[in-house]
């Protein structure tokens, strides 16, 4: 395909909007359903979306020799998702987005403990600055110590953690089989707690649920569509729109103002994360 970075940056600018309306379509669902079963929702509805995948490629494209590793970036994604989600529930749209989007700031210590790779030189001053973004965030002090923000941040890690799974997994298996397991494992852990959690949800929650589901496997969609173009080096900081549209729509929908240190913190995250991406991106582009 093509190289067109210009076309690669407006599919993931417009991903980010789709992720944004699912970050936001989870906080409004939170509000009114357990969050156990919000989560439960979102991996069922993800699944669901394979279908057309699961059809044509049939039990051959299922075979995997790393269950395993399968196993664990499933349960290390799952866990994010909870945590991101409960964050959600708690936070500012945009502060748990952001949270979330911290993972990029965690990964290249992953990989150097997992994979052996050294932390590239050009991060180790653009690092500190996002950690320090992140404690702006949190608010220094007793503000740390809430457990939504916290959660938050733990959801960037273990976020992190999976994506470094699936860099592992990448080596020998494909995109949509990476996807599939990690589906049906999400899916049933969370059916797990349903057992104590379920609520009937009404009519318009299920609409609701239903758009959280086509916003996410859009965004999905969009972004993949993206790296067609344009390696993750490139153009993947655009993804950081997210916080953005995540903001302004937190601002319309619940009135959410970020004081000035919180946006203090995310400039600063952003632009400790591009530079992560843009980094280790590079790095590993190279043959």
């Amino acid at each position: 395909m093509e190289h067109d970075p210009k076309r690669a940056a407006g599919y993931i600018v417009a991903s980010a909007f789709m992720f944004a309306l699912t970050g936001a379509t989870v906080k409004a669902a939170s509000a009114r359903l357990p969050h156990t079963e919000v989560v439960f929702f979102r991996s069922f509805l993800g699944l669901v979306a394979l279908t057309p995948w699961l059809i044509r490629s049939g039990v051959a494209g299922l075979r995997t020799h790393h269950p395993g590793l399968h196993l664990f970036r499933g349960l290390t994604g799952l866990t994010a998702m909870y945590c991101f989600f409960y964050a959600l529930g708690h936070l500012e749209l945009a502060t748990a987005v952001l949270l979330n989007y911290s993972a990029p700031l965690f990964i290249p210590f992953i990989a150097a403990v997992w994979l052996g790779e050294p932390v590239p030189r050009a991060l180790r001053w653009a690092i500190p600055i996002g950690f320090l973004g992140i404690a702006l965030i949190l608010k220094p002090g007793a503000g740390m110590l809430k457990p939504a923000a916290l959660l938050g941040l733990v959801a960037g890690i273990l976020a992190a953690v999976a994506f470094v799974a699936v860099r592992r997994l990448h080596a020998s298996e494909p995109t949509t089989r990476i996807v599939f397991y990690f589906g049906v494992i999400s899916t049933l852990g969370s059916a797990l707690p349903l057992a104590w959690t379920w609520q009937t949800p009404v009519a318009d929650l299920w609409a609701l649920l239903g758009a959280m589901g086509a916003s996410a496997t859009g965004g999905q969609l969009l972004l993949t569509r993206a790296y067609a173009f344009a390696p993750a080096a490139q153009v993947g900081p655009f993804t950081y729109a997210v916080v953005i549209f995540s903001a302004a729509v937190g601002w319309v929908v619940w009135g959410e103002v970020p004081g000035p240190l919180a946006i203090l913190g995310a400039a600063l995250v952003i632009l400790a994360g591009a530079l992560a991406i843009r980094k280790r991106g590079s790095r590993t582009s190279r043959p």
